[in-house]
C-alpha cells in the first residue's frame, strides 16, 4: 500500500476516465487495461472520480464499484486520490471514510457552487475538514465550480488545516495567482495543476510540482514534468510543444470528454469511447480531424527522433 498522500507529491497525479461499455454499462475489464495503461506511461499518481471522469453521471453504487475495481487495480504501486465532492456533506464524508478504508491514499474536494464569499468559502472547507482526518486535496476549478477562492482563504486554509496537502490548481488566469501562492508565508503544501495540461511549462517554470490532469497521452506529461525537476525545461517545452496541437484540440470544452475517450479507444487502453447522456457524440468529420492530428504528431514524433509508446 503506498503511503499517504502528503505535501512532497510531484509528477504526473492522471485524470482517470471512467470506462463504459458500448450499452452504457461500467466497463470493469476496461478499468484494469486503462490502469495498466497509465501506469506503464510512468504515473506517480491516480485520480478517479474527478470531472472528467463523468463522476456526476454515476450512481452510488457505481462510484463505488469504479472505486473498487480502480484501488484494486492498482494494487498500492501508486497513490489514488478519490474525487468526493457532493453537494451535502455528510454524503462526501461517508464516501471519503470509504475511499481511505479501502486505501485510497487521499481524496479531492471541491466546494459547492452555493458558497461566494471568503468567509462562505473558508466556513465550507472548515465544516467538512473539521469531520475529516484523511490527506485532502483542494480543487480550485472556478470555471466549474463558480466559485473563486483568493489567495487569502486558501492561505488560510492551509495554515488552519494539516490535512489539506495539496492544491489542484486550475483558476484560469491563473499564472499570477499561482505565484502569489508560492510566494506567501505560511505551510508548504503541493501544488499540481490542471486545465487539461495546456499550460503545463508555464506552471512548471513558476514553480508548480507536477500536473493533475487528463490526456490520452500521459507518457508526454510524464516526461515533461521529469524534464523540468531534472533541470532541463528546454527539453521539456520542447516535447510539449510537438503535442499542443492535439493537447489543445482535445482539451475543447463540451467535447473534451468524447475526443480523450476515442483517442484511448485508439490506443487499445479502453473497449469503447462512450460517453454518458448528456454527453457529446463524435461525428464522422471529428474522426477525420482526429485521423489527421494523430498522423502528424507521429510524423512530427519520427522526425524528432522520439519514439512513440504504446500500450504494452
Amino acid at each position: 500500500m503506498p503511503h499517504l498522500l502528503n505535501e512532497t507529491a510531484d509528477g504526473v497525479y492522471v485524470i482517470a476516465a471512467t470506462p463504459f461499455t458500448d450499452n452504457g454499462a461500467v466497463d470493469e475489464a476496461s478499468i484494469d487495461r486503462l490502469t495498466d495503461f497509465y501506469l506503464d506511461k510512468g504515473v506517480s499518481g491516480i485520480t478517479i472520480l474527478g470531472m472528467m471522469g463523468e463522476s456526476h453521471k454515476l450512481t452510488s453504487s457505481e462510484s463505488r464499484q469504479v472505486m473498487a475495481r480502480y484501488l484494486s487495480r492498482v494494487g498500492g504501486r501508486v497513490p489514488v486520490v478519490v474525487g468526493v465532492s457532493a453537494p451535502g456533506t455528510d454524503p462526501l464524508l461517508q464516501f471519503a471514510e470509504e475511499a481511505t478504508d479501502m486505501g485510497a491514499a487521499g481524496v479531492m474536494i471541491a466546494p459547492v457552487n452555493t458558497v461566494r464569499t471568503e468567509e462562505q468559502i473558508y466556513g465550507y472547507f472548515a465544516g467538512v475538514l473539521d469531520r475529516l482526518a484523511c490527506p485532502v486535496v483542494v480543487q480550485d476549478f472556478p470555471l466549474t465550480t463558480g466559485v473563486n477562492i483568493s489567495v487569502a482563504t486558501l492561505r488560510r486554509l492551509f495554515d488552519d488545516y494539516e490535512q489539506i496537502v495539496m492544491l489542484k490548481h486550475e483558476d484560469c488566469p491563473g499564472h499570477a495567482k499561482l505565484t502569489r501562492i508560492l510566494r506567501s508565508e505560511g505551510r508548504a503544501v503541493s501544488i499540481l495543476v490542471g486545465n487539461g495540461g495546456l499550460y503545463l511549462p508555464q506552471e512548471l517554470r513558476r514553480g508548480a510540482n507536477g500536473a493533475m490532469t487528463g490526456f490520452a497521452y500521459p507518457e508526454m506529461l510524464v516526461q515533461v514534468c521529469a524534464s523540468f525537476k531534472d533541470g532541463q525545461p528546454d527539453t521539456g517545452e520542447d516535447l510539449f510543444d510537438i503535442y499542443l496541437p492535439l493537447l489543445r484540440h482535445e482539451a475543447q470544452p463540451g467535447i473534451g470528454i468524447a475526443l480523450r475517450k476515442e483517442l484511448l479507444r485508439r490506443r487499445g487502453a479502453i473497449g469503447s469511447a462512450h460517453v454518458r447522456t448528456p454527453g457529446p457524440k463524435l461525428t464522422r468529420d471529428d474522426h477525420l480531424e482526429l485521423d489527421s492530428l494523430v498522423e502528424r504528431l507521429e510524423r512530427r514524433l519520427a522526425d524528432d527522433g522520439v519514439p512513440l509508446q504504446a500500450i504494452a
